[in-house]
């Protein structure tokens, strides 16, 4: 029986450039989705998976994340003397009891395996999860993506990888993995280029925002040189651990946004939405009638 793994590990240092000017004064991860910031949509999935300490690797630009997921006493207390139970309800239920938060400093923007590196001192020795706020996974009515890695990580006791086929044009924005294609699940991973040009991309299996990660990781991190873009890259570690140690792909199922761009940002805030009773008919119509005029 592998050990739970109730540890996942969140980095949340950037300065999301790419939103500037709305990122002028706030964080990328706390920009809205209906009614919710982007970083509680993927808390969300990490607490449903059965995490009970989250670890936000933040910078100093991101106390606004800090504020959102404590306490605000003044404010429950005047929902409560005013009835708006409802209300009440929503913002107690973002931080849920048994489970903690932690907070460790990023000093420079060094890449994802750099700030994967900052929480070492609090991971300890275990399998961890990682999950990146930019990618959105709704999973539908089946498990999330992070509840089925750990499904993997139960059977094997090894590292996996949330991976996905991506398109030709995209294979250079993403770490690409190739696989044993033995057609036993899990498929064990044979290796995993950064950001490859088409042409020497393995195949168009892309690693997505989610990993588990055996804390093996943090001894490669350390020694890893600085890579692709000028950062300490993630995907060079895991390359060096999967020489030791086994690591699985799983393909998951459900739909990613990328919210680290401004169409993926729109494509998830529209998917909540149209799931919402409440607003899906007046939407639809909008959309339809939006669609008509810029058709002409």
């Amino acid at each position: 029986m592998n050990q739970k793994i109730t540890t996942a590990v969140f980095p949340v240092g950037g300065l999301g450039t790419r939103f500037l000017p709305a990122t002028k004064a706030s964080p990328k991860e706390m920009l809205p989705i209906v009614n919710k910031p982007l970083i509680q949509y993927v808390v969300e999935e990490a607490i449903e998976a059965g995490i009970t300490q989250i670890v936000f690797v933040t910078s100093q630009t991101k106390r606004a994340i800090e504020d959102y997921f404590d306490s605000n006493y003044e404010l429950e207390s005047r929902l409560e003397s005013s009835g708006k139970l409802k209300m009440l309800s929503s913002i107690r239920n973002i931080a849920p009891p048994g489970v903690s938060f932690t907070y460790v400093r990023q000093s420079a923007p060094l890449g994802l395996g750099d700030a994967v590196l900052r929480a070492k001192h609090v991971v300890g020795s275990d399998h961890f999860a990682v999950l990146l706020a930019d990618d959105i996974i709704d999973s539908g009515d089946n498990n999330s993506c992070l509840r089925s890695m750990m499904d993997v990580y139960e059977q094997t006791g090894s590292s996996v990888l949330a991976v996905e086929a991506v398109s030709p044009e995209d294979v250079s924005k993403y770490g690409i993995v190739s696989l044993d294609n033995s057609g036993i699940y899990p498929n064990k991973i044979s290796g995993i280029i950064e950001k490859p040009r088409l042409e020497d991309a393995p195949s168009n299996m892309a690693v997505t925002g989610r990993y588990i990660l055996s804390a093996e990781i943090f001894n490669h991190l350390e020694s890893t040189k600085v890579g692709s873009g000028g950062e300490i890259q993630l995907t060079d570690a895991i390359s060096v651990l999967m020489k030791e140690s086994d690591v699985y792909a799983h393909l998951f199922s459900g739909d990613r946004y990328d919210c680290g761009s401004h169409i993926g940002m729109v494509k998830a805030t529209l998917n909540y939405a149209l799931k919402n009773n409440e607003m899906r008919a007046e939407l639809q119509k909008f959309i339809a009638d939006k669609v008509d005029e810029y058709s002409d």
